[in-house]
């Protein structure tokens, strides 16, 4: 089964780009990524831009508006995202929980499609 993690920080407290602490983050989202990979569990993912970046689209009545911006308020904003495959969502949990020494907080949803069979 597939499941998204949505990494989640306040943006306000993220390291400064090349800083130490940023270059130890990145290090240990770097061992993550090997761990999942080498077991064959990664199926994507990156960091993505501030939230100051962003663009949030929305549609109504055949009308497209758009807002500069996060989408939510809140200190707390996706910072980056995941795709996994694992065998249930007890094994997408204990591999969370291994990489949330890197960010605050994970949001872990599973697809409503099944896992490809190889």
């Amino acid at each position: 089964m597939k499941y998204l993690y949505l990494l989640y920080a306040d943006e306000s407290k993220m390291p400064a780009p090349n800083s130490p602490q940023m270059q130890q983050q990145e290090a240990a989202f770097g061992r993550y990524y090997e761990e999942l990979s080498g077991k064959g569990m990664f199926k994507g993912g990156d960091p993505v831009q501030p939230s100051k970046a962003a663009t949030t689209v929305r549609v109504r009545n055949g009308a497209t508006k758009t807002a500069s911006g996060p989408a939510t308020s809140g200190s707390e904003q996706i910072i980056g995202f995941y795709v996994i495959e694992a065998k249930n969502q007890d094994e997408a949990i204990a591999y969370a929980a291994r990489g949330t020494t890197s960010w605050p907080s994970l949001r872990l949803k599973a697809s409503r499609q099944p896992a490809l069979q190889k």
